[in-house]
C-alpha cells in the first residue's frame, strides 16, 4: 500500500508542476500576445507614417522641379501626365 501512496503523491506533486507551469506559460503567452499587437500597431502606424512621408517628398520634388530646377523634368512631366489622365477619369465618371 506504502508504494501506491507514493505514486499517488508523486502523481499529484507532477500534476500540481504542470498546472504552475501551465498557469505561468499561459500569462506568459498573454504577455507575448499583448506586444505583438502593439508592434503590429506600432508598425502600422509607422507604415502609414512611411507612406505620408514620401508623398511629401514626391510633391516637394514635384514643385522644385516645376520651380524652375532642371533636374528631374522627365519625373515632373510624367507625373503631371499621371495626374492629368486620373483628372480625366475622374471626369469620365462624373459624366456617366
Amino acid at each position: 500500500m506504502s508504494k501506491t501512496l507514493e505514486a499517488i503523491h508523486l502523481l499529484e506533486d507532477r500534476l500540481k508542476n504542470l498546472l504552475t507551469n501551465y498557469e505561468f506559460l499561459k500569462e506568459e503567452n498573454e504577455i507575448l500576445l499583448e506586444n505583438v499587437n502593439k508592434l503590429q500597431h506600432q508598425l502600422l502606424l509607422n507604415q502609414q507614417q512611411l507612406e505620408e512621408q514620401q508623398k511629401k517628398y514626391d510633391l516637394l520634388k514635384l514643385a522644385k522641379t516645376i520651380n524652375g530646377s532642371k533636374e528631374n523634368t522627365r519625373e515632373t512631366k510624367l507625373k503631371i501626365n499621371a495626374l492629368i489622365r486620373e483628372i480625366d477619369k475622374c471626369i469620365i465618371q462624373l459624366n456617366e
